[in-house]
């Protein structure tokens, strides 16, 4: 796709015009732009899509969840949930040109809150999700060192029970039963500083907070100036994290115990598929993995032409994530297999998702290895990578949906960097409370609650019902028509197998599946959600309950004592 367009001079000579933010119209506002090829666009998505949850968190779901066997509900609602919705939001923003917002009431007014609850978790993900890049940045220089920080007893931070990994005879060399390793007193301890409870939040962790605010500044020149800026980034943020993904690989196939490690990644275990969590945590990850609900997709497909063939890009990209997510199960495995054979440990001991894997495990593998100092900085920058695109793009959606709510105001030179500037501030004073010493019990809430699988599939469900039931009568069209015209071939123009899918089975599938399987996820997700509280009581969900309450009585009390 190209954004230029013919125009014709006083001498005859025909020259290119960009309407890449630099055009005014007649009142000063600058034109709103378009990427300059499509190249641009679909590394921006797949920037966006491809992040930290291919990585530590889908290999962890495979593994818990019955590895082999948890691709048949992953399929599932990839098919039909993950590709309709995410192809919905895609050609929503394309068809429109506007924003998360505003789309939606271009589309049928009265739906216009899905907009605004969605850019309600991206001001949230905002918050809370550069906060890994900070922790990140951190890892990364305390790997220029002559020996990793972590993979010693020998520093102030360590304890009396910290005990480093000796291997005797395929055994650990033990004798303390409350022993805590290096890593893990390197991460809690030197890292978190972390404090009892969520109650003593502590002191501001200033070296996390500088690099918070390092995070901050990086992101903020990656899109300062629009799908300007944005569209020459991402040829480089998109792919170093493959580049970096394959080296990996290439290091972790090679590393004993990796077979062992890999047959327990892909091992099926079917009995697994009665348990509701399972089909739960399936759909979990497809909405958070590809981004649904949160008004990214309709921001970036709002810069593509009228009549550019999404429905190519939406399938190629989706397809695209899945099997990153199923190539990164291999990394993983194959490092977490090395570890548990060098350890002599089963590999379901040292196995870990999230942070624990990326901060506990993976620093643990790498004092395992040759080299560790290059492996651990090589892990770092592909984790920061990752993070960056997605935490960039949701900026981006957030200033696209603001700007295009204000075009009068907005829309106007310096205004938009200003906007982002604002933006970034914000966020980043607000984010300070999760680099305190209590900062990690905030971060699990935010991500326990503030775009869960739940918000985002209550958003879906209105989606599609917007999109295939309520449309054709809000929009002029015929009520009930099998496909909209936001989706259909008049404005994306697919040809060839997409034309065929589109217009025969695909039509009846789309007014069928989406509300089918949001309705399906969301029967499971509640009984998935008895059968956790039938059998963890008052475990882990309620202390994380008694924390909500917690911060919302704090806030309260601020609100009293300001009105007084």
């Amino acid at each position: 796709m190209d954004s230029r367009i013919s125009s014709t001079a006083s001498n005859g000579e025909t020259k290119p015009v960009y309407p890449v933010m630099e055009k005014t119209k007649e009142d000063g506002t600058l034109e709103r732009g378009h990427w300059n090829n499509k190249m641009e666009f679909v590394l921006s998505v797949a920037g966006e899509i491809i992040g930290l949850g291919n990585v530590w968190r889908f290999p962890y779901l495979c593994y818990k969840n019955g590895g082999g066997a948890f691709f048949i509900p992953y399929l599932i609602f990839l098919f039909t949930c993950g590709i309709p919705v995410f192809l919905l939001e895609t050609a929503l923003g394309q068809y429109t040109s506007q924003g998360g917002i505003t789309a939606w009431r271009k589309i049928c007014p009265i739906f216009e809150g899905i907009g605004y609850a969605s850019q309600m978790i991206v001001i949230l993900l905002n918050i809370y999700y550069i906060i890994v890049l900070a922790w990140a940045l951190f890892y990364l220089f305390s790997s220029f060192t002559i020996d990793l920080p972590w993979g010693s007893c020998h520093h102030e931070w360590n304890t009396e029970s910290c005990v480093e990994f000796q291997r005797t005879n395929g055994s650990l060399n033990v004798t303390s039963e409350n022993a805590t390793s290096p890593v893990i007193e390197f991460w809690e301890r030197r890292v978190l500083k972390i404090s009892d409870g969520i109650q003593h939040l502590g002191a501001l962790r200033w070296e996390l907070a500088l690099c918070l605010l390092l995070a901050w500044v990086i992101c903020y020149f990656c899109i300062w100036k629009g799908v300007k800026s944005t569209g020459k980034v991402v040829y480089f943020t998109a792919t170093f994290p493959y580049l970096m993904l394959v080296v990996l690989l290439i290091r972790g196939v090679t590393l004993p115990g990796a077979a062992q490690g890999i047959q327990f990644y892909l091992y099926p275990n079917l009995t697994r598929l009665w348990d509701p969590q399972v089909w739960m945590d399936a759909g979990t990850q497809i909405f958070f993995s590809f981004a649904i609900c949160l008004g990214c997709l309709t921001a970036l497909g709002s810069y593509n032409k009228y009549h550019n063939n999404c429905y190519r890009d939406c399938i190629a990209l989706c397809f695209l994530n899945s099997a990153t997510s199923f190539a990164a199960g291999f990394v993983v495995f194959s490092i977490l297999g090395f570890m548990a054979q060098e350890q002599g440990m089963p590999i379901s001991e040292v196995a870990e998702s999230g942070p624990g894997l990326a901060f506990i495990a993976f620093p643990k593998a790498v004092t395992m290895m040759p080299l560790s100092q290059l492996w651990s900085c090589l892990f770092f920058i592909m984790l920061i990578f990752l993070g960056l695109d997605s935490q960039f793009v949701c900026v981006e959606c957030l200033v696209t949906a603001s700007v295009d709510m204000f075009p009068g105001q907005l829309r106007k030179s310096g205004r938009r960097e200003l906007l982002i500037l604002t933006i970034a501030i914000v966020c980043y004073l607000l984010g300070l409370f999760l680099v305190t010493e209590g900062g990690m019990y905030i971060f699990q809430l935010f991500d326990y609650y503030a775009s869960s699988g739940i918000c985002l599939l209550f958003l879906a469900v209105f989606e599609v019902i917007c999109i295939s039931w309520v449309y054709g009568k809000c929009g002029g069209g015929r009520w009930g028509e099998p496909t909209p015209k936001v989706v259909r071939g008049g404005v994306c123009q697919p040809s060839g197998f997409y034309r065929s899918w589109c217009c025969c089975p695909g039509s009846f599938l789309w007014e069928l599946c989406p509300p089918l399987g949001t309705q399906a996820f969301l029967i499971v997700a509640d009984r998935a959600a008895v059968r956790t509280k039938l059998i963890s009581g008052t475990s882990e969900r309620n202390q994380k309950q008694q924390c909500a309450v917690f911060l919302m009585r704090k806030l309260l009390e601020a609100l009293h004592q300001w009105e007084s």
